[in-house]
Parts: C-alpha cells; structure tokens; sequence
C-alpha cells in the first residue's frame, strides 16, 4: 500500500539513502545485509537494484526525478507522475497480474515506487537486436491491450467512476512530452530534431508535404480529446521485459485516458522499425517473417479477446447494434496505423532514436533504412484509412523492405 516515509522531504535518492529507505519497509528479513547497485538507464527516472545477501533476494526502487535527465533541469517535469506510474501499474494488475512487474510498495511523498525485481528477464528490444524470438510475445500483447483498454473504457465501467479516473489519470506533463515528440517537433524544423546531415533531404521532404501534416495533425487531435481507455502510453520494446514464457509490461509513467490505438501504433511501429534494421543483415528471412506474423498475431489477439469481452461484459445498449463493434475496430486499427506511423518518424529524426537503427554499423546502410523507415511512415499516415486489412498492411511493410 501507498504509505508516508519516515523521510518527509523530497531529495533524489543515493545508493546510501534508498538503502536506508528501504529498511523502514519491512520487505526484508535481513535488511542491514543488502548490497545496492544503479541501475537506471532512462531519461526520467533512478532505478536501484537492492539484493539482500543471505537469500539473494531482489527488489527494484524506482524514483521520478524532478527534470528531464535526457535534458537536464532546464526541463521540469511534476513529481506526480511516479503516483501514476504506481496507479496504474495496480490497476493493470487488477486484469493481467501476470503481465507486469507486482508492486510492493508506494511512497508519493518521496515519488518512488518499489517493485519486483525482474532480471530474470531481458529487455525486448536488446533482444530483437540479437534476432532472438519470442513466440508468446503477440498473444501476450494484444491481450494486454484488449483487457486493460476495455476494463477502462465507457464499455466496461460506470460512467461517473470512468470521468473520476480520466481526472485521476490526467499526466499533462508528460503527455506534453508525447505531443511534442511524436505529433509536432519531428514534422517541423525543430531543435529538438537529432538527424545526420545525410538525412538532410528525406527530412525536408516530410516538412514540405502539406498531405502528411494535415493526417498528422488529425492524428495529434485524436490523440488531444479520444480519452477511450487508460493507455501504457510509452509501449515501446524498451518498456517490455521478457523470457521464454513472460512478457512483463513496464514503466507506465505516461499512462492517461487516450485513444486505445495509440499503445498498438507504438508497439507496431518499435516491431517495423526493428524489422527495417535487418535489412543490415545477410541472413534475415526468417527473421523478418517472424516479427511481421508477431505484429499480425498482436491484432488478432488483441480483436479477438476485445470481442468476447464486448459480448460478455459490455453495458452499454448501443453495443446491442450489430454495426458499432466492426465500426470501432476499424477505428482502433487505423489510429494504431497511422499513429505507428508517427512512432517510426519520431524515432528515426526526433530527439529520442532507437539502438535498433543507430546501432547499425555501416553508416551508409543505416541511412538508406532510416530513409526508408521515413518513408514508410509517412506512408502508412496517409494511407491509414485504406488499409483496411492486416494483409494491406503487412504488404505496405514488405514493400519497404523491397524497395
């Protein structure tokens, strides 16, 4: 449970001072044989590993720091994201315990949070990187999305306690991060934008095309006002955790009520924008066949069980119209198209990258695919509308990676 620290005032938290912390909670047996490591790597936030000697038993403590490290503290950011973060991680384990880290332990006042240890898996990215696979990663993913989307959403709740939890869930400051550097900063001459010079030409081409700015400022609206269901908000690869049987969806800081599209758009476009790196690789086909079937066993998935829970949980009457559930599918499925579409551009030119492209040694190869990836991006927001059918889809990224 949420509860009050010994320590009242905020400071960012030291190997000696989250160690101290941690021994007011009770979690372990031994608690003055612990060892305790810096883990964190992300633009946001602390991490520490705390392990206790005796039972090399392991907890994470996550705190939110109160500016951008990716920046510095020249960019600001609440504290209140961290009880975000918590709230929604408990909530989610209310209908996919088995799908994120559990929760041990909140405190707001110092903005951390304390949750299980999980180096008993691997970051996803890193290990697409290393073209290994993971055959239950779809399912699990698209039966994230299905569950948490409509156990959130005006068809599963009462529409008082739906309007508290948009209140409750409200993230400005980090959904301002969203809206700046998915829909805007990358589809403007920004300084925000990180790009080599080669790209130079590819980028003005997305600046000058009045037909993609109009999409894409539809898409950032849609993303402004559909509060359709509380999203992850950042499902990228670098946010899932895996082994062989788990998935583990972590880091839920930008969580808020938006469009259900939108957490499928960001995974799709992470998966797509690993897939075009591997045309850096000589021996790929497999590969590649593999990531495009996870994207489409992800919608299916995610269809699939989004149904049967319309059909047995649903109270809203108007779902008893039989056009309204292929009606909205189609539009969850062509906001997450053009919204992985806004992904790929974003962190292919835009302030954050991904190590799947810039990893990629040969410089000349890496700036033929980022060019591609542009493109192919630029595509699919365009074309979101007529891409009615994951073959369509699956087909736009083939050629892609043909061409």
């Amino acid at each position: 449970m949420a509860q009050q620290s010994v320590v009242n005032q905020y400071a960012p938290f030291t190997t000696q001072t989250v160690m101290e912390f941690v021994k007011t909670l009770s979690i372990f047996d031994h608690p003055n044989k612990l060892i305790v490591k810096e883990i964190g790597d992300g633009n946001l936030n602390l991490v520490f590993q705390l392990v206790e000697l005796e039972t090399n038993r392991s907890i994470i403590v996550k705190q939110a720091l109160p500016y951008a490290k990716v920046v510095g503290e020249s960019w600001p950011l609440s504290l209140n994201r961290a009880k975000i973060e918590s709230e929604s991680l408990r909530m989610t384990a209310r209908v996919v315990p088995n799908l994120v880290p559990h929760v041990l332990h909140t405190d707001h006042e110092l903005a951390c949070t304390v949750m299980e240890d999980l180096s008993d898996h691997h970051i996803l990215r890193t290990e697409l990187i290393s073209n290994q696979h993971y055959p239950l990663l779809a399912q699990h993913i698209g039966y994230y999305v299905a569950q948490t989307s409509f156990a959130t959403s005006d068809f599963a709740l009462h529409p008082f306690v739906k309007k508290e939890l948009v209140q409750k869930f409200t993230n400005p400051d980090l959904c301002k991060i969203t809206e700046d550097l998915v829909f805007t900063d990358p589809f403007f001459d920004h300084p925000t934008n990180d790009f080599p010079h080669e790209l130079r030409h590819a980028v003005e081409t997305i600046w000058a095309d009045e037909d993609l700015l109009t999409e894409v400022g539809l898409l950032k609206f849609q993303f402004l006002t559909h509060a359709e269901a509380l999203l992850h908000g950042d499902l990228h690869t670098g946010s899932i955790f895996v082994t062989e049987q788990s998935t583990k969806v972590i880091d839920p800081e930008f969580a808020f009520f938006g469009p259900i599209g939108f957490d499928l758009g960001q995974f799709f476009a992470n998966i797509i924008l690993n897939t075009l790196s591997k045309l850096a690789t000589t021996d790929r086909q497999a590969i590649v066949s593999d990531l495009l079937r996870a994207m489409e066993q992800t919608w299916i998935t995610f269809a699939q069980e989004f149904t049967k829970l319309w059909d047995e949980s649903n109270h809203e009457i108007y779902t008893n119209v039989p056009g309204i559930l292929p009606r909205f599918l189609l539009k969850v499925w062509t906001d997450a198209i053009g919204f992985a579409g806004c992904e790929i551009i974003r962190r292919t030119i835009g302030l954050a990258h991904v190590a799947d492209l810039d990893t990629i040694e040969d410089f000349h190869i890496q700036i033929e695919i980022k060019e591609r990836a542009l493109q192919l991006g630029a595509d699919l927001i365009k074309s979101r509308t007529h891409l009615y059918s994951l073959g369509h889809f699956i087909q736009r990224i083939k050629g892609a990676l043909r061409s």
